[in-house]
């Protein structure tokens, strides 16, 4: 079984580098193009070595970590753990809103909200659906905002490469047999020939 998982993540592993290996990267985080480019090269990984992007990564986590749960509390205070575990900011206080529209459901039906209970989970969608509205958030604009954290991800993926590279510039100037070479731009360097 073990050589199994090795071999899949083996191949996963040489799939993702033989794109990568074609792709051009251009270490510019400041330029919107590339990092939108280098979003869609990572797509395109993901897609050909079948792993998961940062927006299925969530929702296999939440789908795992809330199997079990059987109440609606309990659920909305796991969800704001793996979006504080996962660096998430919640931007718009709608976790705060969400909790609100539980207290006013299980003020209404008296008890605490099962999430077996279709309709007090009714009642609970019903809410949500007014706090979604209210925020102007719409099921429509999903895949929009899937695209917007990817571009952060991306962009952030290239700040720390930038940061690497120039932090490994700045070790080998030190070096004496480096001492009159000058420091190249980060953005001319050529991911692939690193690989």
């Amino acid at each position: 079984m073990l050589k199994n998982i090795f071999l899949d993540v083996k191949k996963k592993f040489e799939t993702a580098l033989g794109v990568l290996r074609k792709e051009k990267i251009t270490i510019a985080p400041e330029d919107p193009a590339a990092v939108s480019q280098y979003a869609n090269v990572m797509k395109t990984v993901r897609e050909k070595a079948d792993l998961f992007s940062e927006s299925q990564r969530i929702a296999y986590t939440i789908e795992t970590r809330t199997a079990g749960i059987p109440d609606a509390r309990t659920y909305l205070l796991t969800l704001k753990e793996i979006r504080e575990r996962r660096g998430l900011i919640d931007e718009h206080g709608a976790e705060a809103m969400m909790m609100d529209a539980l207290e006013k459901v299980e003020k209404e039906i008296k008890k605490p909200l099962m999430r077996n209970d279709k309709k007090g989970m009714a009642l609970l969608t019903a809410e949500f659906d007014k706090i979604n509205k209210k925020l102007g958030i719409r099921k429509e604009d999903l895949p929009k905002y899937e695209e917007q954290l990817e571009l952060k991800i991306a962009k952030a993926q290239l700040e720390e490469l930038k940061k690497d590279a120039l932090e490994a510039m700045e070790t080998q100037k030190k070096r004496e047999e480096f001492k009159d070479e000058e420091m190249v731009e980060v953005k001319s360097l050529d991911v692939r020939n690193f690989l």
